[in-house]
């Protein structure tokens, strides 16, 4: 398989050791300084970029019948606008805020402790995130996408960063060396707690979930999801 990389820091790095160690090729290291590429010359290409380059990106893809899988996150305003060229196009394309195999279970597990502590009323939901310092947005991605896991499954209607309303899911973010992303959810009431935690050890798994899922969307059509490329629920 031929891949095109968008986007050529150390999670582009990292796919590329990954891909070539899995037996595929890659065609194109395209970062800031990329002047001239043929997106065409690849069977599928991984975005990790950066939000204001990501949405350009995908849609030159989508455009050339190339497949494009994209971790790129802070370009959500643009997604529905994605889905609609690769829809236009017939194309192919998965978006997702995290590509960690594990990540993606916990975000199946967090929809299912949501759905159980729907009724418990005592208890209030959090989320806190950490990452590396050198992380531009915040919250993450992963942990919006579990704000929202919670929101769909409970009686919660929005999140927000910090202090929140009754109805809204606070979310800490840290900032601290080295760390590659820990998120936690927490239930709190007076008597106890119930967390369910996520620790990345290492960039390994999500550079690893993104060349999955580019194997996996060789052939399809349409919008796609890491649901969809495990087959989770």
């Amino acid at each position: 398989m031929k891949i095109a990389l968008l986007g050529y820091g150390k999670m582009g790095k990292m796919i590329e050791q990954i891909a070539i160690s899995r037996g595929h090729e890659i065609v194109a290291k395209v970062d800031e300084s990329t002047q001239d590429f043929d997106i065409k010359t690849a069977d599928v290409a991984i975005d990790f970029s950066i939000p204001s380059v990501a949405f350009k990106n995908i849609s030159l893809c989508l455009e050339n019948n190339v497949p494009v899988i994209s971790g790129t996150t802070g370009w959500l305003n643009n997604y529905d606008k994605a889905v609609e060229l690769c829809n236009k196009n017939n194309g192919a394309f998965i978006y997702a805020s995290n590509f960690s195999l594990g990540v993606n279970v916990f975000f199946q597990l967090n929809e299912y402790l949501a759905k159980m502590m729907k009724n418990l009323s005592q208890y209030e939901v959090a989320i806190e995130e950490i990452h590396h310092t050198q992380k531009l947005d915040a919250p993450s991605g992963t942990a919006i996408t579990l704000a929202e896991g919670i929101i769909n499954n409970s009686n919660k209607e929005a999140w927000k960063l910090e202090e929140a309303a009754s109805n809204e899911i606070p979310i800490t973010a840290l900032r601290e060396p080295e760390v590659p992303g820990t998120h936690t959810i927490s239930y709190k009431s007076e008597v106890d707690t119930i967390d369910i935690k996520h620790t990345a050890h290492n960039r390994e798994g999500f550079a690893l979930g993104a060349v999955v899922a580019s194997e996996w969307i060789i052939g399809k059509t349409g919008v796609f999801s890491m649901k969809d490329v495990l087959n989770l629920g």
